[in-house]
């Protein structure tokens, strides 16, 4: 438990940094326009959507180089981080070819045309910042994998900040900047995800971790290697695109209930990553772990890391949850300031009923993260994709036709929402359980010379940030 809390929390606060991000990006929106609140859900949804297949993969490289690191590989680490930046830079030109779809779909869907032109708006601008993503979220795993957590604390933590400040200045026109509204919410992203991926290029870059991980003659691209990411990366990514392409259908088909509706659902989507990105950085911790422990052929030490990362996640998910159920006030309030004190009372008002459906499924939430990233962590995508392609369908065809045939309305579409994650949170349990994850590899089989580094004192626990200064 003190190894996956000393690897985890970093990553905690890491992915907490973001979600406050997001969280006062939509307060910032909220005070510019509800409907710009509204429509920053659909389109910031769909422009993850549309590159999280190569973020997914991207971020398997944590897997590779959690099992290089444990396996003592070390000249093979920054060769598959160059693999994942390559696949960053290819996605660059593909987000950016989706914008006049993207565009057309939006005024076509049925939502107001307000709200389709607020999400015109973000959707156009966001999506400049996609291949920076997708190239930090590899550069990033360079450092996870190896168990130094706290630099990408750091780095992430400081992209945030710049994010939240350029929102201020972008959305309303502040310091002399210009008054962009709600494209300068998607400008202040975009801009936020190259300064990282920046920061990471030049972290990456140092001499000690040139001369130690090859990251400079790594610059290249290998055809073997990099098939071999995708072989066990796709299923990763493909998974991420259903689960995200699911709620981003979705949040569309809500979109044509009413404005205020999407706003809810938005708002309570917005309140729900206080309690699910958190833990979202307890599931890399756990891909890390699990990564590190099969490199060492030592899948009791995985097993144990996986339990301890899952009491973690559930113990925080209980008490977000208690929080939505007994206090959901306390995390309105400030979304009202500013804002029309009329519509601001039937918008939290229908909040704090849809806050109640996450307090249900968010322990299963749970184990949906941490059990899906330890199987992945050892090599398990096949079923992780095939769950997905059958489950990711239901809750979407349940809403459209509980909306569109019988007129069921919002709370058909929790409804479906709050089962649809109960029933994975048990899957992925039961198939962690199962065990057939504890003989798989990622990595191929070492060549004679190869093992440039061994390890033979067999640690009782992972080594975390054993000499932070090097790489901060």
């Amino acid at each position: 438990m003190r190894e996956m809390l000393r690897l985890a929390l970093p990553l905690v606060i890491s992915t907490l940094s973001w979600t406050v991000m997001h969280f006062t990006d939509r307060v910032f929106l909220n005070w510019y326009s509800r409907d710009a609140m509204a429509a920053a859900m659909p389109a910031g949804a769909l422009s993850f959507a549309v590159v999280c297949f190569p973020l997914g993969v991207a971020a398997y490289v944590n897997a590779f180089v959690s099992q290089y690191y444990g396996a003592g590989r070390h000249k093979r680490i920054g060769l598959v981080v160059w693999q994942g930046v390559w696949l960053g830079l290819l996605a660059m030109p593909f987000a950016l070819a989706t914008v006049p779809v993207a565009n057309a779909m939006f005024q076509g869907i049925g939502h107001s045309p307000v709200i389709a032109g607020y999400e015109i708006e973000l959707y156009s601008t966001i999506t400049w910042g996609a291949g920076a993503m997708v190239a930090a979220e590899a550069m990033s795993a360079f450092f996870t994998g190896r168990g130094r957590v706290r630099t990408v604390m750091i780095v992430d933590v400081l992209a945030a900040l710049v994010n939240v400040l350029l929102d201020y200045a972008l959305i309303f026109g502040n310091w002399g900047f210009p008054a962009w509204g709600a494209a300068g919410a998607g400008a202040a992203t975009a801009v936020a995800m190259w300064f990282k991926a920046i920061v990471y290029l030049t972290l990456f870059l140092r001499k000690q971790h040139r001369e130690e991980f090859g990251t400079l003659t790594g610059c290249r691209f290998d055809g073997a290697l990099f098939r071999r990411l995708l072989r066990f990366g796709a299923p990763s990514g493909a998974q991420l695109l259903c689960d995200v392409g699911a709620f981003t259908t979705i949040l569309l088909i809500v979109g044509k209930l009413g404005e205020l509706d999407l706003a809810a659902t938005s708002l309570a989507f917005n309140l729900n990553a206080l309690a699910f990105m958190p833990v979202y950085g307890i599931g890399i911790a756990t891909t890390t772990a699990v990564g590190h422990r099969l490199g060492q052929n030592r899948p009791r030490l995985a097993e144990r890391a996986t339990w301890s990362a899952f009491t973690l996640a559930a113990i925080y998910m209980t008490l977000t949850s208690s929080l939505y159920v007994l206090a959901p006030q306390s995390l309105l309030w400030m979304h009202a300031i500013k804002a029309d004190p009329t519509e601001f009372a039937a918008l939290s008002g229908l909040t704090i009923i849809l806050l109640r459906y996450v307090a249900i499924y968010n322990v299963f939430d749970a184990m949906v993260v941490v059990f899906s990233s330890a199987i992945k962590g050892a090599g398990d995508t096949r079923f992780v994709l095939l769950t997905t392609l059958c489950m990711s369908p239901l809750p979407v065809i349940a809403t459209l036709v509980g909306v569109e045939w019988f007129g069921l309305g919002l709370y058909w579409s929790w409804i479906s929402i709050t089962t649809w994650l109960c029933v994975l949170g048990v899957i992925y349990m039961l198939r962690f359980r199962q065990g057939k994850w504890r003989t798989m590899r990622v990595i191929e089989a070492p060549v004679i010379g190869e093992m440039d580094y061994v390890d033979d004192r067999e640690p009782d626990a992972f080594e975390t940030e054993p000499a932070l200064s090097s790489d901060s």
